[in-house]
């Protein structure tokens, strides 16, 4: 895997979790209905990811930067 692709990777994962973090309440302040189907479908996906990335193995493939603070704590 080159460079530019590691980089291209961990940006996409970067924002995916970024917006996986604030998808919640930028629907409750834009005031579109959580339950429409699609806004439904986004904040599923995007609690599973949030609940994903909270289990101590993947926290364990994670760089550094990347870990939460309890994480941390534990190494």
């Amino acid at each position: 895997m080159t460079d530019a692709t590691k980089r291209t990777v961990r940006t996409v994962v970067q924002t995916a979790v970024g917006i996986a973090v604030v998808l919640p309440a930028i629907v409750d302040a834009s005031g579109i209905p959580a339950s429409l189907p699609w806004v439904a479908g986004a904040l599923a996906v995007a609690g599973a990811l949030t609940r994903v990335m909270a289990v101590p193995a993947v926290q364990r493939l994670l760089p550094g930067w990347l870990l939460t603070e309890g994480a941390q704590d534990r190494e």
